[in-house]
């Protein structure tokens, strides 16, 4: 029964072939017809405007993928850009900051080395600044020799302020545009003198400058560094620099007129500073004060100097028992 099955689905398959192969071969006799080929272009001609429609749509949608593919790449390619420029720039802030290091650094390097007084270089850690008050931290203290009292000098020699508290790793500084700090000052050239009152608001105030001395806008301030007799000296040295004189205002009924300043060291930025350890203003040490002990033949023990006293001028006179 099997046998019989399998020959007659045998017998169908061959008969499907012939007439598949019949078929074909009728088609390929008839496609090759001139009727033929004017059926094949009237088809394709009615189907023209559609393959053009598909077309037009094809190259459409792969235009718009291809677009959406650039744009992607396109952010992708300003989003790396973008990181590379901010890479960039922090490495150029950085850049700057330690350039502007290194030439405050230099800049000390060369001051101390013209400089006639032993100095301590220092960063400025911290500032304090408030509607009285202008003080900076430093980060040297007792343990690098700095003592109260000790001025502080930056870029140029240009006077920073004083030493007003210290402890063993760290001091606190007055600057002088603090409203308490006050610094006698001298025209340079001038030979003019006066008070340098501190300002918080960036311009330093020179008072009690005589009225009949000259002061023009341009000239610079260094410190008086005055000695009085009886060895008092001034607590800042001679010579540095206090800033620039901006405005001078004149009072037709006084005796004295006011110049404004410009400090020299940019107070709110400078970071990097030199300590001046080796001068000692005020009253000297206990033991070359001046004395009045006399020995007993009336003469002065040997190396002291002679005590003096306010003459009923206000001129300074000598002890009646001095030489």
């Amino acid at each position: 029964m099997s046998a019989i099955l399998a020959t007659r689905a045998t017998r169908r398959r061959a008969i499907v072939y012939a007439l598949l192969l019949a078929s074909t071969l009728g088609l390929m006799a008839v496609s090759s017809t001139p009727p033929a080929h004017e059926l094949q272009h009237a088809v394709a001609y009615a189907f023209r405007p559609f393959q053009s429609a598909v077309n037009a749509v094809g190259g459409t949608v792969h235009s718009t993928l291809a677009a959406i593919g650039e744009i992607d790449q396109l952010r992708r390619d300003n989003q790396a850009l973008r990181q590379e420029n901010e890479r960039l720039t922090n490495l150029n802030a950085r850049l700057e900051a330690t350039k502007t290091e290194n030439d405050q650094l230099t800049g000390l390097l060369q001051l101390r080395s013209g400089l006639d007084h032993d100095t301590v270089a220092a960063r400025i850690i911290a500032r304090d600044s408030s509607e009285f008050r202008s003080v900076a931290t430093i980060d040297r203290g007792t343990r690098d020799g700095l003592v109260v009292g000790d001025v502080v000098i930056a870029e140029g020699g240009a006077l920073v302020g004083r030493i007003t508290d210290i402890g063993v790793d760290f001091a606190q500084v007055q600057l002088i545009n603090d409203t308490e700090s006050t610094v006698i000052g001298e025209i340079s050239g001038g030979g003019a003198t006066g008070e340098v009152v501190g300002q918080l608001g960036g311009v330093l105030s020179m008072q009690n400058v005589d009225v009949t001395q000259t002061v023009q806008p341009g000239e610079e301030v260094l410190t008086a560094g005055l000695e009085l007799n009886g060895g008092i000296r001034s607590p800042y040295p001679k010579g540095l620099l206090i800033g620039e004189v901006v405005d001078v205002r004149r009072d037709a009924n006084a005796v004295v007129q006011t110049a404004y300043l410009q400090a020299a060291a940019d107070l709110g930025h400078v970071e990097y500073v030199l300590v001046i350890t080796d001068y000692q203003g005020g009253l000297p040490p206990a033991d070359q004060q001046p004395t009045n002990q006399l020995n007993p033949d009336g003469t002065l023990p040997q190396g002291e100097q002679p005590y003096v006293t306010a003459a009923p001028s206000g001129s300074v006179a000598p002890s009646p028992s001095g030489p």
